[in-house]
């Protein structure tokens, strides 16, 4: 496992060297990306999960920079999904931006499955008003798209929580 810590620490230190320098040769967030997301999977690997989130969302604004939205918007998802296990404030931040990158490019569906995920993580840590806003949002999106099962299920949690609320 430490040697999986080592190696993410490694492949980080090399994408911020490659950041520093010139880029003559290439593109350096491009360079940089491929070396965060090393980092990031040999801190997944290590289960060092908060720095594997840190990695990725270095790696998302690389993708930013590349102005390569749905790639940044994979990278806040990853990051989500690695501090979800350690810090959920911090995972529905990370899945907030996620959400807004595929809202900016039109994946819709995707959104909607992030809303839906955010909203998740809400319930579960019993902030019911925050989950009733993303299941809301979530059921909306799946609306527009026609996924209407998943719309309804959406729907289904906003007038439970709405209830439990007395709403």
């Amino acid at each position: 496992m430490g040697d999986h810590n080592a190696k993410g620490q490694e492949f980080e230190k090399m994408a911020e060297k490659k950041l520093g320098g010139w880029g003559l040769f290439g593109n350096k967030h491009e360079d940089a990306a491929e070396l965060y997301e090393k980092a990031a999977n040999s801190y997944k690997l290590a289960k060092s999960w908060d720095e594997a989130g840190a990695a990725y969302m270095k790696l998302a604004e690389c993708y930013a920079k590349l102005d390569s939205k749905h790639e940044a918007a994979a990278a806040y998802a990853e990051a989500g999904h690695a501090y979800k296990k350690t810090t959920p404030k911090e995972a529905v931040s990370c899945l907030e931006q996620c959400v807004n990158n595929f809202l900016e490019i039109g994946r819709l569906n995707m959104a909607a499955r992030y809303c839906k995920e955010i909203a998740e993580i809400c319930e579960t840590e019993q902030n019911l008003e925050q989950a009733i806003v993303w299941f809301d949002k979530a059921a909306d999106l799946f609306q527009s798209e026609e996924v209407t099962t998943s719309a309804n299920q959406c729907r289904l949690k906003v007038a439970q929580f709405a209830a439990q609320l007395e709403q």
